[in-house]
């Protein structure tokens, strides 16, 4: 059944906030950018650890890369399933148990010794873990919570997913190098248990929980008229959206491009940035701060952006982000890693690192309704499938040829692909009819 609070205290937090003039949506949206941030945190921290468990264990670039492309590859897998759990258990209960399994995988990573370890902790249940709040919690908080100003929440949230896989890397490299990686593990798990707790304390499920309409609404809105009754129905129901969405143009130019989104962030420059760096000389630190630098301007390019996403068409913003974001990884090979040129690289890359987001998510809502937390679910897998091609793919290129550039100028061309791929959706999508019960 869905997750419903208890009648004693569910109005209190939200009266406290109300006679302060802060609806409780903020709150949550709040709670949300927090354990986004953290969640996200953890997923970023294999870009400091590949040198330290190189050092440590002998493993090669691409066996370590491929641990985390198992990672990858399960938080994207996980997110229509993840949608289907929140639909039906609510937002509270799956993302402690997402918080709490991130957890559990990186203490027991304090004591593996072998390769099949890192790939079962770190691939496994950290993917697993990542993958049940994805980006499809923020995208659920939005749509619930807020109906006005919702491109902007999206844009924050996402904001807050992207900026934590960068910012949190200098103190980790810093960490890993003072006090070795396990060091930088212990203040991650510190950072996720501060996200439990206030998730625990502080998220609700809808506004209807706890007597409010959504932001900007008059009307308290009534929750769905019934979870899916079993088990089966419930698991069954993002492989139905995923069969109608598929049926469309639109999911597969959606899909498409995510996954040269996923290709050319998560999977090449979160993943193997501060290694390329150390191929030109520069410390891990301060490449970590380069990336801390792309984190910084992301989070006002992405916030930007939900904000664009408001006013002008998604189609038109996502032909300039893959494009402009194509150009700079081309260029980035052409630079001698100073630190002049990698700012210029920082500032571009960076504005535009999740800028795509938030106009997906509106062409998906726009499109398919009531359903657009599983279908984008399934955009997200997309992303998360090009993110693993590129985290192993750019390993092995290093193994094999000694230099990461031609996984560089490769994403660069599938970025300008993605963008030109873009011009194909010339007519405002119509909706999707809902599936019949």
């Amino acid at each position: 059944m869905p997750s419903s609070e208890p009648a004693a205290g569910t109005a209190f937090l939200p009266a406290f906030f109300a006679r302060r003039g802060v609806h409780y949506g903020w709150v949550v949206a709040g709670v949300t950018f927090l354990a986004m941030l953290v969640t996200a945190g953890a997923v970023g921290t294999p870009g400091v650890l590949i040198g330290p468990l190189q050092k440590e264990f002998g493993w090669t670039t691409s066996e370590i890369s491929s641990a985390f492309a198992i990672r990858l590859v399960l938080f994207g897998l996980m997110g229509p399933f993840a949608a289907a759990f929140m639909n039906r258990f609510g937002l509270r209960p799956v993302a402690t148990v997402a918080l709490s399994l991130i957890g559990a995988g990186i203490f027991g990573s304090f004591y593996m010794t072998t390769i099949w370890q890192l790939m079962l902790l770190w691939g496994v249940v950290v993917g697993f873990g990542t993958g049940l709040t994805a980006m499809v919690l923020g995208a659920t908080v939005a749509t619930r919570w807020f109906s006005r100003r919702r491109g902007l929440v999206i844009g924050l949230l996402t904001a807050s997913t992207a900026t934590g896989q960068l910012v949190f890397l200098p103190l980790l490299a810093s960490l890993a190098e003072n006090a070795g990686w396990r060091g930088a593990l212990a203040f991650m798990l510190v950072m996720l248990l501060i996200a439990a707790i206030a998730v625990l304390f502080l998220l609700r499920d809808r506004p209807a929980d706890v007597g409010l309409a959504p932001y900007g609404a008059t009307e308290v809105q009534p929750g769905p008229a019934a979870a899916p009754a079993t088990l089966m129905a419930m698991l069954a129901s993002p492989l139905i959206a995923l069969r109608d969405a598929s049926r469309t143009s639109l999911f597969w130019v959606l899909f498409g491009t995510f996954f040269v989104c996923g290709a050319s962030t998560n999977g090449l420059v979160q993943t193997h940035f501060v290694s390329l760096c150390g191929d030109y000389g520069m410390a891990a630190v301060a490449a970590a701060g380069m990336l801390a630098v792309i984190g910084v301007f992301d989070f006002i390019g992405t916030v930007g952006s939900g904000w664009l996403s408001d006013r002008f068409d998604s189609r038109t913003l996502l032909f300039w982000y893959y494009g402009l974001r194509g150009l700079s990884l081309i260029y980035l090979p052409f630079t001698d890693f100073s630190f002049y040129e990698l700012s210029i690289f920082a500032v571009f890359y960076g504005l535009d690192w999740v800028a795509t987001v938030p106009p997906t998510i509106k062409l998906t809502a726009d499109r398919f309704g009531e359903r657009a937390n599983l279908v984008f679910g399934w955009i997200f897998a997309g992303h998360q499938l090009g993110a693993a091609f590129a985290a192993f793919g750019a390993g092995f290129i290093r193994s094999a040829y000694e230099t990461y550039l031609p996984a560089f100028f490769l994403a660069g061309l599938l970025c300008l692909a993605a963008s030109l791929a873009i011009i194909a959706l010339r007519d405002p999508p119509a909706r999707l009819a809902p599936a019949a019960s």
